[in-house]
């Protein structure tokens, strides 16, 4: 075998599916799409399907494969993220992984106190500020849903909330079609107008259809103020198995990849060449409670093999990893997020979401968010697998100390193991006598001591006087508008 190079590294990975079972999967989708359908409430957007050929009725739209294998074409295989400086973040493509924060909760797990409380407009700044502390949380989103601001309008204070607080890209989920138009406006005062806005975005939408194959009005809105501005989005709707999709994981797939299907096409019909991911929540319910579970190992398995078949298409991917059921800081909580924060990072899912969520993803955790920032570190060194070369087989290194040797004080030792050896912050790695003279801190006294020092020293770069004022007046603004508009229905 001809060599390329003398270094390789492989990158460890892992597979759900077969190529004939994508290929399946793929095709099962399509048909679902021609056969079923969607259902579309929004009457603009069901002219412009009948004027690509799609088959009307009422407010279904069949979809024949060919317009959305060309509206496939013009969607771009990837997108670069920047953050709210304007520096190169995250490179939305292949199989690179990146990690975000929980959102949208009602509740909110008080870290000092183990209280759960309604979710406040402080919590949301906090845990941007918190994110942007921790070194392997890659993307923010509003940790909750304030409950202390008008609910209609909540988007207007909770994106400035987030902005004002982490200099790291924002994922947000708007609640109103013009709540949307004002994140982006809001968005472009920091990034110095929309058309830089537009060349170094910071900021990606989450529009959220309703399984099975529902597009609500306003969700319809929120996909075209994204497209028409060619930001990036990502589909978002969460099909739960045995309720609002099928219950076995290869129809689960089906079903998000025709939802994520329609969502593309709508997006690429409004604005060819918008930038658009496939992707899509698996809700797992257990079936006992009928309640949606975090936990299980299904919920990967569903997100993994969604992730491959949008793969497939050279499309942007999306999981859900870092959440657990468990209402406090204990083994099930680090089980179910390590487990899921190390599979999807192994399935190559690009922007992986609600690190932080705990109670089945009813209140967001700090504690839980720190702790999961510690499980990222660990899966993202597993993941970067070994680099092979002649300083790593170390050869000579090995004749120089000989038998019986030691290599501790080595010169390859020094050079070598801040990049070989991942260092972990939380993780108890003492002597137990050392531990007992430390008081015998468990791991979430540990988390709470590194949360502590976070919120007492950490800064992040203020804004600039005159873009706060502007958000302010945009959020004045903002609110009363969409207030108004809800008021008139």
């Amino acid at each position: 075998m001809i060599q390329s190079s003398q270094t390789q590294q492989r990158s460890v990975s892992m597979r759900i599916l077969s190529d004939d079972q994508v290929w399946e999967i793929r095709r099962a989708a399509f048909d679902v799409l021609e056969k079923a359908g969607f259902k579309c409430l929004h009457a603009g957007a069901r002219k412009m399907l009948a004027r690509a050929g799609a088959d009307i009725e009422d407010t279904i739209v069949r979809l024949p494969r060919h317009i959305v294998e060309s509206c496939l074409l013009t969607t771009p295989r990837g997108w670069t993220i920047y953050d709210r400086s304007g520096r190169r973040a995250m490179e939305v493509e292949g199989r690179k992984s990146y990690y975000g924060t929980s959102t949208a909760s009602p509740k909110t797990r008080d870290a000092l106190t183990g209280e759960y409380r309604d979710t406040c407009l402080q919590d949301i700044a906090t845990g941007a500020r918190v994110a942007d502390a921790l070194g392997h949380i890659d993307f923010v989103m509003p940790m909750g849903s304030s409950l202390d601001v008008p609910g209609e309008a909540a988007d207007v204070f909770e994106f400035p909330a987030v902005a004002a607080h982490t200099t790291k890209p924002v994922v947000f989920i708007s609640y109103t079609p013009l709540g949307c138009e004002y994140v982006y406006e809001m968005a472009a005062v920091i990034a110095g107008g929309m058309d830089r806005l537009r060349r170094r975005p910071f900021v990606i939408a989450y529009p959220e259809a309703i399984a099975p194959l529902q597009f609500p009005a306003e969700v319809v809105d929120r996909i075209f103020v994204a497209a028409d501005r060619f930001m990036p989005q990502l589909p978002g709707s969460t099909v739960q198995g045995g309720a609002t999709g099928p219950v076995t994981l290869a129809g689960m797939v089906v079903q998000m990849t025709a939802e994520a299907l329609s969502h593309i096409t709508l997006a690429q019909l409004r604005r060819p060449g918008c930038p658009v991911g496939m992707s899509g929540n698996a809700g797992i319910l257990n079936m006992s409670t009928a309640l949606l579970v975090m936990g299980p190992p299904e919920n990967s398995l569903a997100l993994a093999a969604q992730a491959e078949v949008a793969q497939s298409f050279g499309l942007p991917t999306w999981g859900l990893a870092g959440a657990t059921d468990a209402k406090t800081l204990d083994a099930q909580a680090g089980l179910e997020s390590a487990f899921s924060i190390l599979s999807q990072g192994l399935a190559g899912i690009n922007l992986i979401h609600d690190v932080g969520y705990m109670a089945g993803g009813m209140a967001c955790s700090l504690e839980q968010l720190v702790m999961g920032n510690e499980i990222i570190g660990m899966a993202k060194r597993f993941v970067d697998g070994i680099t092979v070369n002649a300083e790593t087989l170390a050869r000579e290194v090995i004749e120089s100390v000989g038998p019986g040797g030691n290599f501790l004080a080595n010169a390859h030792t020094v050079a070598n193991f801040r990049k070989e050896l991942w260092l972990p912050r939380l993780l108890d790695q003492q002597s137990i006598d050392a531990w007992l003279a430390a008081g015998g801190p468990d791991m979430q006294d540990r988390v709470r001591r590194d949360l502590e020092r976070i919120v007492e020293t950490h800064q992040v770069d203020a804004l600039d006087d005159k873009v706060q004022a502007e958000l302010q007046r945009l959020q004045d603004e903002g609110c009363r508008e969409i207030l108004d508009r809800a008021k008139k229905g």
